[in-house]
Order: C-alpha cells, then structure tokens, then sequence
C-alpha cells in the first residue's frame, strides 16, 4: 500500500518554499531528485562556525553563532540524507568533535556555551567530564554508514557500545540516536543483539504509542510536551532499520497511516515537542515534513 501521492508531495513541496530557510528548500530539491551538491554545501556552510563547528540555529531549537555537539550532528545529518557524506565533508566536523570530546570517549550533547543565547528555558549544558549517547550515537552511527575513517570515529564507536551495552533506562530522543549506531555498527551480532534488548526496553517501558486512538494510560518522559507520543515508525524510520523487528507489521501500518494523515492544509507536518518560543514551529516545521517523506517514502518504496 502507497501512502504518499504526487499530490501530497506537491502540497509538501509549496508549503516549504513558502516557509523553509535556503537549506531546507535545497533538502527538498534533493528529495525531489534535483538537488545540486555543491549548493547544498554551500547552504550549509551559512551554519558554519570559524571553528570548524556549527551554529546558527541549524539545530532550531540551539540558537545564537557559538558551535554546539547537537548541531555538528544535525549537520551529519543533513550531509546524509542529501548524498553528501563523504570523507572530505565529514573531516571537518569529526576533527571539530574530537576537540570536545569528553575522556570516556563520547561527546557532550550541549557545551557551557549554550547558556549564553536564546535556548529553551530548562535547557543546561550536561557534565563536561562525559560524553552524552544522544549526540555521539547517532553522530557515530551516520559516519560508519558511509565508512568514514578518522579517529573520532573510533572512540566514539568504544564510547557507544560501553554505554549502550549499559543502558536500562532511556528515553524516545535517546532511542532514535541507538538505532542509529546500531543499524551500522560494525559487529552485528552484537547490535542486532542490543536492538532486541532496547526494543524490549522500548515497548515495557511505555515509551512507543502503538495505538494513536488509545494514548491513555503511556506516561510521557520528563521533559517532554503533555501530549508527545512516539509511534512505531519514529523508532523504524525505514523498513531496513533494526527497530522494524520490535513492531508487527500491523503496528506499523498503523503508525504510517496515521503519519500519511497528519499532514495540515498548508501542506506541512506539525510539530509536538515543547514549544519554547513563539518562531519555533515555523523553523522547525520544515525539518519535520521533510522527515515525514523520507519516512514514508522509505516504506512505500519497499511495499
């Protein structure tokens, strides 16, 4: 079953050139097959810091010009989807990385530095002394997807599997950075080992909605909004994703269905994360509609 249209597209499509910075309308030029790699760079590049690192408000909700780990990850993040992770782009933001990683071998996810601009109110820099999974996993997991070789890569690698292998308790934001290190981690085994384990941690600890209609009853995690549930196809973005096996293929339909559906008369995806600033939902919005097609594009594909 396809869920995605032209029409939806399209629809998707006026509602980011009508809203979206530069780089988001060059993200939806690539998803819609026309995208030039030297443009989206150089969009990208607005966001870079003298450091080497990146600022700017890449991140929406991590503001001002002083570079921070959650946005060197957003960047890789945006390299990723546009084709433009490679050696010579993702250099740069690892030697960045290594600069502040911490002695355990992770990187924190916000620096001191994040107190000195515009942030959500109960936002604070975490420890220095240690790496945070959040931003090292999913940082490590999008450079072993493309073979990056350089050393951060490799004690971030350590970093991860010590403390994924450690983790009892967690949280859906924490979660999508795991998947992401162990849909490419290089010992399978081991990951698709921990991916059980954390599948189960998921689904026991209440932390996916797995029927929309029903929400009673699944607390939300601290910090998060009153009503910001995680469905089955957040975890498992694409049907290769190793948390496609925590959910039945009825679970999932369900949770893509509902994802078809929310797209709003304007075109775009909402947002359901705290709202700390009236601006936020215009220059977050972008980034959600287009992680929406890529979801559901991803598993119309393999239908």
């Amino acid at each position: 079953m396809r869920r995605i249209t032209e029409t939806m597209t399209d629809r998707a499509a006026e509602f980011i050139w009508l809203t979206g910075t530069a780089l988001d309308q060059r993200r939806m030029e690539h998803l819609l097959g026309a995208g030039d790699r030297v443009a989206i760079l150089t969009a990208l590049a607005a966001h870079r810091t003298a450091d080497g690192g990146y600022g700017y408000a890449l991140e929406p909700d991590v503001k001002g010009p002083m570079p921070q780990p959650l946005a060197a990850m957003a960047a890789l993040e945006v390299l990723d989807e546009t084709d433009t992770l490679a050696q010579d782009t993702a250099g740069p933001v690892c030697d960045w990385l290594l600069r502040h990683t911490a002695p355990d071998g992770g990187v924190p996810d916000l620096l001191p530095s994040i107190s000195d601009y515009p942030r959500p109110p109960w936002v604070e820099a975490p420890p220095q002394d240690r790496g945070g999974l959040l931003t090292t996993a999913r940082s490590a997991g999008l450079l072993l997807k493309h073979g990056i070789e350089h050393p951060w890569v490799t004690g971030a690698t350590a970093f991860c599997r010590d403390r994924i292998g450690e983790l009892e308790a967690t949280h859906p934001y924490e979660v999508f950075s795991v998947v992401r290190f162990l849909n490419h981690a290089p010992d399978r085994a081991w990951a698709e080992a921990e991916a059980k384990r954390i599948g189960a941690l998921v689904r026991d600890g209440g932390l996916v909605l797995l029927d929309p209609a029903n929400p009673e009853g699944i607390p939300t995690p601290p910090g998060y909004a009153e009503e910001e549930y995680t469905h089955p196809c957040e975890f498992a973005s694409s049907p290769e994703s190793l948390a496609a096996q925590w959910f039945s293929e009825e679970e999932l339909a369900v949770s893509l269905d509902r994802l078809a559906g929310e797209q709003r008369e304007d075109g775009g995806w909402p947002i359901y994360y705290r709202r700390w600033n009236p601006a936020i939902e215009q220059q977050a919005r972008p980034g959600f509609t287009l992680s929406a097609l890529r979801t559901l594009r991803a598993w119309d594909q393999a239908a």
